[in-house]
């Protein structure tokens, strides 16, 4: 027997709170078109950052993987590339985002559980081995030891003949975001900032194509952010990093081309499409109005984007193929230029090469066959889609006025967690009260035996990798690698741009937990303010 279809409310209501109107018509779009539309890949790049979109090229199909070991994980690299991926993306372990090696006390349980782990040049050069890096696009999710990880990625890249400039990428190495939603930080913010901008300027100079920071609304959604504060909070982030890196010197037209961001793509379909309109169209005028940028490079905002895990549900975990489908459909339909899409299985453990595949072919579906990337910005122009891009607009600088009015972002960390921890609080007495539905878990539930035959790590993997971290102690040039660490040391003491040392030090075979201990050494650790 069916069960009864749950009854609507009568006021729906945006993630941000305000109501939904039955239907929309042209006095609610009331948008300009040359002032906030355009053309594709014309200022403000509302419709896109490119003139042609997707009918020139496609997004690049990014699956966000890392587990156990460098070579487990180079496995499973190697089968999504012969999937049909067209880009790289490294999930590292806690330690490795913590900034210990395999061998810490500190790692002790938590080695290759939710990533792959990378104490040396060894682990990254066994990552991707047999991988051409001039011919792949690779991102690493990794913010507090980001400058550790590139170097070691240069340094693999250098074994293999590959010159440094081709390298193409992005490392996340957006540290704000952390402090507010996240949690893996090391240091202070004064030295966590200096690290990102000297990444700037070693790749402005360096690393041309490389993009040195994904400033990150993600997390803060999945911390249960609406759609407005993911895009306020993101780009007073990045306002933050602008700013910090101009006091340092560096000129905005250098450095702004090769800032990237990140964002969610959650379940309300229209919703998430305005949202990505509305953070491109806000973020042009911030960096042509604000810092007067003239390179029209710096005021296009390019993204990536992923599927919501915190809408993953571990009830029915094929109703997940069907929420991720939704949710990668907004992200093309809003313009994304790279994607990774969750596979129905990760409620529950990792993804499986079957789960992970299917998530692939999601993305190969909605490229080939739905007809979504035959035309830039399909949906523009729609009544309720214009009208739900200048609200989420406006609401997002609203609240970029009063961060600015707290001092910026840096200042303003304990007013954004209390803005997304009341809105997540919001969400969960909605679902509660059954006024939101989850389908299969408070509503259309059904029982079911617990799920099986899922994707389970080596437990003896830690012990492997300390095996092969002390062969790499033992075989290196110790007081090599010693020189490298003292003059690293030395220049956190001083003003030097970090990211050479570091990279002599790696090359040095320096283990990353022996960088990070000697940064401790000179900036300490950030002790978050206790709020009740």
């Amino acid at each position: 027997m069916s069960q009864e279809r749950p009854e609507r409310k009568a006021l729906i209501t945006t993630s941000w709170g305000t109501p939904v109107k039955r239907v929309y018509r042209p006095d609610d779009a009331s948008v300009d078109y040359d002032r906030d539309l355009g053309e594709p890949g014309a200022f403000p790049y509302t419709r896109g950052v490119q003139p042609t979109m997707y009918r020139g090229r496609l997004w690049t199909m990014r699956q966000y993987a890392g587990f156990g070991s460098a070579e487990e994980t180079n496995k499973r690299y190697r089968y999504l590339l012969e999937q049909g991926q067209t880009g790289l993306s490294v999930a590292f372990d806690l330690p490795t985002q913590m900034g210990y090696d395999a061998d810490a006390p500190a790692a002790s349980g938590e080695v290759g559980k939710v990533g792959v782990s990378v104490s040396s040049i060894e682990d990254m050069a066994a990552l991707f081995d047999g991988i051409p890096l001039d011919r792949v696009s690779t991102s690493m999710t990794i913010n507090a030891t980001a400058s550790i990880l590139l170097c070691l990625y240069i340094a693999v890249a250098q074994r293999q003949g590959v010159a440094v400039p081709a390298l193409a990428g992005t490392v996340q190495n957006d540290i704000l975001k952390e402090y507010i939603a996240r949690g893996t930080y090391i240091y202070p913010p004064p030295p966590s900032m200096r690290l990102i901008t000297d990444m700037f300027a070693f790749c402005r100079d360096r690393v041309p194509r490389w993009n040195t920071i994904s400033v990150s609304g993600y997390h803060m959604r999945e911390a249960g952010c609406t759609a407005v504060q993911e895009v306020a909070f993101t780009l007073a982030n990045a306002i933050a990093y602008v700013t910090a890196a101009l006091e340092a010197g560096l000129a905005l037209d250098e450095f702004a081309p090769q800032i990237s961001f990140f964002f969610n793509a959650h379940n309300n379909l229209i919703e998430e499409v305005a949202k990505f309109r509305a953070a491109r169209r806000l973020w042009a005028r911030v960096m042509r109005d604000r810092f007067h940028a003239r390179d029209p490079r710096s005021t296009m905002l390019r993204f990536h984007a992923q599927t919501a895990g915190s809408m993953l549900t571990a009830q029915q975990p094929e109703n997940n193929v069907v929420r991720v489908t939704v949710q990668a459909l907004a992200a093309v339909l809003g313009g994304c230029q790279s994607l990774h899409t969750n596979s129905m299985d990760e409620a529950l453990a990792l993804p499986s090469e079957q789960a992970v595949r299917v998530a692939l072919r999601t993305q190969q579906v909605l490229a080939y066959e739905s007809g979504v990337a035959d035309t830039a910005d399909p949906l523009g122009g729609s009544y309720a889609l214009e009208r739900l891009t200048t609200e989420i607009e406006g609401g997002a600088e609203a609240y970029i006025e009063k961060i600015d009015g707290m001092g910026g972002s840096i200042h303003a960390i304990a007013f954004m967690q209390r803005e997304i921890q009341d809105a997540a609080y919001r969400w969960q007495m909605e679902v509660e009260a059954r006024d939101r539905i989850v389908v299969g878990v408070n509503e259309f539930v059904t029982d079911e035996a617990p799920a099986t035959g899922l994707f389970q790590v080596d437990p003896a993997v830690g012990e492997a990798l300390v095996r092969r971290l002390h062969a790499v102690r033992a075989a290196r040039d110790r007081e090599r690698a010693l020189r490298a660490l003292d003059r690293l040391e030395a220049g956190a003491r001083g003003r030097d741009n970090l990211v050479p040392l570091i990279l002599d030090a790696v090359v040095a075979s320096a283990t990353l937990g022996e960088i990070c201990d000697r940064l401790r050494g000179v900036f300490g650790v950030h002790q978050p303010a206790v709020t009740f």
